[in-house]
């Protein structure tokens, strides 16, 4: 017996396309215009197929992970690994600095404020 109704825009192909753009950590609006469908298209599929939105967030994962690899694979060179360690062992290669006054005490900041709070000169002639 045949299905009565409007035949889903959810195809393979747009799932698909959906799913290249998720791969390249694209929002769920860029994949939704690149697909071809409504925001409300892709939400009312993923309650229908809550599978669909783990999916979605792995593939969202991809580049930070592809990002990584590169990171370590770089490592050989001097330059990026003392990078990395910047950012990954802070209290110890860290380029952060810290200014402090003499003998580390706290700095001491004298703010002047030139032209601002001046008293009115007095204009009354009585």
């Amino acid at each position: 017996m045949a299905e009565i109704g409007r035949p889903t825009i959810m195809t393979p192909e747009t799932i698909s396309k959906l799913e290249e753009v998720f791969s390249i950590g694209g929002s769920d609006n860029e994949a939704c215009f690149y697909a071809g469908i409504g925001k409300s298209t892709l939400y009312n599929y993923q309650q229908e197929h809550p599978e669909f939105v783990e999916r979605k967030e792995a593939l969202k994962e991809r580049p930070i992970l592809k990002a990584r690899q590169t990171v370590v694979k770089s490592l050989d060179i001097p330059d990026m690994a003392l990078k990395y360690l910047e950012r990954k062992k802070k209290d110890e290669f860290s380029t952060r600095n810290e200014l402090t006054g003499q003998n580390g005490e706290s700095l001491v900041i004298n703010v002047v404020n030139y032209g601002e709070n001046k008293p009115e000169a007095n204009t009354d002639t009585a």
